[in-house]
């Protein structure tokens, strides 16, 4: 059987994150913060490291400055460890001066660095999922299966099957059919694939294993193919051993503001689907070596609470709380994301970074370095709701606080 050390796992960093703006306004979307301390970036790098894959590439474009910061301190091997962590930056060539135009012409416009890692196969992957998967378990699927490509697969709802590329597979395994994010339902329900009628198909997880020759044949042979579920797949299935790998433990597409809002705070509660608290399998980081975090006389409730914080005499309940966040005396906090910040301040002539006394925050995400007066209130608008502010915007009814930005005291920002 093959080795893992001929694996290369390339992740995709996406586009310029529109449907997460405006917390992607500063930074590219692999490198926004989750659960407190982390960054989606380090999801499938710690899948990697956890599954034996050592080789691994980063395709980045856009605002992707704090993510190379982000990379390069910390995810460095030794001098005796054959493996490594790159950044393919999006670059103009004599062949092309484009940014990449979907998930297969970044991965083509990096063929030369493919072709250097000297990898019998390609592991491609998505920066922006929440997850804990083994690719191992996908590696020996596909090798057992004498597979030209392999797609991870899981069940999908009736109401999902739009958002995913859905499948048909034989008994072996083996995709015979696949459309990209059907809207119509009676192609949908050519692909039901499922007895379980809350889940009725199988979607693409958007993560594939590709033998390295199959993969740049394609690459090569279709320059107009910019895309691997809309192009490639539908192609390769009719000329190629593609596999469909079943995936059915946790795993969420964190595209959106609703999404990236709701599964934070769904890391609030003990019995949360995905679990960072395993030794076995652990999500890596930034080591910050920060002290301890101080809760004074205050009312915590389902919160997850990062290193280096203080929360002084507040009640707080359902919400994440990130690192180095400073929360004044008397405030409520509800619903919220409250990302921290990248540094402690001293001597601050205006509004200090953090949340001033008295406020009363409900609903809303407050990214890093955010900076609110005495007396700041924020209430959810209705679902469905956006607007733009000089200083604050709504997606979907949820409020965001940009980075870097101050909320002057008394400031009410409510239907």
């Amino acid at each position: 059987m093959p080795s893992y050390n001929e694996v290369l796992a390339v992740i995709l960093g996406g586009g310029r994150g529109a449907r997460l703006y405006p917390l992607t306004q500063m930074r590219y979307k692999p490198a926004v913060p989750i659960a407190g301390k982390y960054r989606l970036i380090d999801i499938p790098i710690s899948n990697c490291i956890n599954s034996e894959i050592f080789k691994i590439a980063i395709l980045t474009q856009f605002n992707s400055v704090s993510l190379h910061r982000h990379i390069t301190r910390i995810y460095n091997f030794d001098s005796f460890h054959q493996g490594w962590v790159q950044i393919w930056a999006a670059e103009q060539t004599i062949e092309s001066a484009d940014w990449y135009q979907g998930t297969a012409d970044a991965v083509r416009k990096q063929m030369l660095e493919i072709r250097s890692a000297g990898a019998k196969y390609v592991l491609i992957l998505a920066g922006d999922h929440l997850y804990r998967m083994d690719y191992k378990a996908m590696a020996e699927f596909h090798w057992e299966k004498r597979a030209d490509i392999t797609v991870a697969v899981q069940p999908v709802a009736k109401e999902e099957a739009s958002r995913f590329g859905i499948l048909k597979r034989e008994a072996d395994l083996k995709i015979s059919n696949f459309v990209e994010k059907p809207k119509d339902p009676a192609v949908q329900s050519q692909f039901v694939s499922r007895s379980d009628p809350e889940r009725p198909f199988l979607g693409s997880m958007g993560i594939y294993m590709f033998n390295t020759n199959v993969l740049l044949d394609f690459l090569s042979e279709y320059p107009d193919y910019d895309d691997f579920g809309g192009d490639i797949i539908p192609h390769a299935i009719k000329t190629h051993n593609v596999y469909g790998f079943d995936f059915d433990d946790y795993w969420q597409d964190i595209g959106t503001i609703r999404s990236f809002y709701e599964t934070n705070l769904m890391l609030t509660t003990s019995n949360s689907p995905f679990d960072f608290y395993d030794a076995k399998l652990p999500i890596y980081t930034d080591t910050r070596y920060l002290p301890a975090s101080i809760v004074e006389d205050s009312r915590l409730k389902d919160v997850l609470i990062a290193e280096g914080s203080r929360v002084l005499k507040s009640e707080i309940s359902h919400s994440i709380i990130g690192i180095r966040s400073q929360i004044a005396a008397g405030c409520v906090i509800r619903d919220s994301i409250v990302m921290g910040a990248d540094y402690y301040e001293r001597d601050w002539g205006g509004l200090p970074i953090g949340i001033g006394a008295n406020c009363h925050i409900e609903g809303a995400i407050l990214d890093k370095n955010a900076r609110l007066g005495d007396g700041v209130v924020i209430r959810p608008f209705p679902r469905n709701v956006d607007m733009d502010n000089e200083n604050w915007y709504v997606r979907d009814g949820i409020v965001i606080i940009p980075k870097d930005v101050e909320v002057q005291p008394g400031t009410v920002i409510a239907p």
